[in-house]
């Protein structure tokens, strides 16, 4: 089973869409094995966005989601990482089709209300920056063979 982490940002967090979007994963059969609600810290939103250090708005999105606080988690499925990516939508608000998380709730960006990895190293960098080894949970779904 692939991991990805996934973060919805103050925005989201502010709006009350945490159930909602956390809704959409469970739907589409998803296993959320972590979970918690965060101020990320500087270095954290730093390391977060280490790709993009040196662009323009390295330093909007860094102060963007160490504003207030993030529901930050780990997701586990078959290609969870793709899956995650269909169901969040494009990262420009105006892009992202109706149907995607982004498309019925995303406004501009870079209020565009969630974060998901966009591969595998990635999504492995992204969880050791917000969660320690103790913090996964296990545990069998008893559906998931339908899934």
């Amino acid at each position: 089973m692939e991991r990805t982490f996934l973060m919805i940002k103050p925005d989201g967090v502010q709006r009350g869409l945490i159930g909602e979007i956390v809704k959409r994963f469970e739907n589409k059969g998803m296993k959320l094995i972590a979970a918690k609600l965060i101020q990320p810290t500087l270095e954290q939103a730093k390391n977060h966005y280490i790709e993009h250090e040196g662009k323009p708005f390295f330093a909007e999105i860094v102060d963007f989601i160490s504003s207030a606080p993030v529901f930050a988690m780990v997701w586990e499925g078959q290609d969870a990482i793709t899956l995650a990516r269909n169901l969040i939508g494009k990262t420009k608000a105006v892009d992202a089709m109706p149907g995607t998380i982004r498309g019925d709730f995303a406004a501009r960006n870079p209020f565009n209300l969630i974060h998901g990895s966009d591969g595998p190293d990635s999504a492995q960098r992204e969880i050791a920056n917000f969660f320690e080894p103790h913090e996964f949970t296990s545990y069998d779904k008893d559906i998931q063979p339908w899934i």
